[in-house]
């Protein structure tokens, strides 16, 4: 990895067990170009170990630019990391960690999350947050069940929808930023976001340009509201990208484009036949009257035609099985063969 392409990113970072907790079960990673945020669960002898997993799987990916591939093999293997630990008795069962992930190329950021800790971003001092939380608050507030006032007191705001560790498959949910000089980006575990507001976050930062004194600064006002939690933050400043981004964006505007109109009539081809061959030896699982069904195709419809035939309804509940995998069923998960499906329903019935 080249220093220089680097050079213009200032990062600061802590990690802070709190005022109520007696281990710190947070990890982070802050060498460039990689920046994760690792927040464990499962209690002592545990949390900690897989939010190390995580981290350590991201060191070992040796990831050197934005690239989403690389970002999304790098969270299969440090889900594959924690859930062979799980069984092999690094840690303990059941334990899992949340994941957010900032690889940083040029004026291009991509993020990868599992959980509910977080990346901002903060241009010309407005914050907003980049992305998503996977929690029963966020799905409450999104169906107007609550408010986000309710949602910061609720019983239940701890409760995520997804995490590493807990099952084999996983999929996190990706973003992509543009970056300017000035930009600021702060990555923090839930400890930071349920004990301050955005608005108080946002005028920390504000308070303290200089990243390490952000960072301090807001972990000694997350401890001054209640520290229930543990703390870890990253802060950087983008101070500078490296000239030749601007020609560089637009060769990858020419490039896509030329792909874009490529991609098109490769579509249309496919369309002909080629959809109809690639469905025929797909196949895909899915929830059905509350029971995992095995489908051969795809899910959905392709130019409004189903391409679809039902292989068999299992005597697997959906409401038995993780959460993670009851939410991800009710879209359909493609396992791309008959007999990778046939693993995973097995794998299901053993968490009967």
């Amino acid at each position: 990895m080249s220093d220089k392409a680097y050079k213009g990113v200032l990062v600061g970072s802590r990690t802070d067990i709190g005022r109520l907790r007696d281990h710190n079960e947070d990890s982070l990673l802050a060498k460039a170009p990689v920046y994760v945020v690792a927040d464990g669960m499962g209690g002592h002898a545990a949390g900690e170990v897989a939010s190390e997993l995580a981290v350590k799987a991201f060191e070992e990916a040796n990831i050197e630019g934005a690239d989403e591939n690389a970002l999304k093999r790098a969270v299969a293997e440090a889900n594959a990391a924690i859930y062979k630990g799980a069984l092999e008795g690094a840690g303990r069962a059941g334990m899992g960690t949340t994941l957010t992930a900032l690889v940083i190329e040029e004026d291009r950021g991509l993020i990868a999350q599992v959980g509910d800790s977080r990346a901002y971003v903060m241009q010309d001092g407005t914050l907003r947050q980049a992305t998503r939380d996977h929690s029963l608050m966020e799905e409450l507030v999104a169906a107007g069940h609550i408010t986000e006032e309710e949602a910061l007191v609720h019983p239940n705001r701890s409760v995520i929808t997804r995490a590493l560790g807990l099952d084999r498959f996983v999929m996190p949910d990706t973003y992509e930023i543009r970056l300017h000089v000035g930009d600021r980006i702060l990555l923090c575990s839930d400890g930071l976001s349920t004990m301050l507001d955005d608005e108080s976050i946002e005028s920390i930062l504000q308070d303290n340009p200089d990243p390490q004194a952000a960072a301090d600064a807001l972990v000694e006002a997350a401890n001054i509201a209640g520290g229930f939690d543990n703390i870890t933050v990253i802060v950087l400043n983008i101070n500078q990208i490296d000239s030749r981004s601007a020609d560089k964006q637009k060769r990858h505007l020419i490039r896509n484009t030329v792909s874009f109109a490529l991609a098109f009539v490769l579509l249309i081809t496919l369309a002909v036949g080629g959809v109809y061959v690639y469905a025929r030896n797909s196949a895909f699982l899915i929830e059905e009257n509350g029971y995992v069904a095995l489908y051969s195709g795809i899910p959905g419809e392709v130019l409004g035609v189903e391409l679809k035939w039902l292989e068999k309804t299992t005597n697997i509940y959906v409401s038995a099985l993780s959460d993670t995998a009851a939410h991800e069923l009710k879209t359909g998960i493609q396992t791309g063969s008959l007999d990778k499906a046939e693993q995973m329903i097995r794998e299901y019935e053993r968490q009967k």
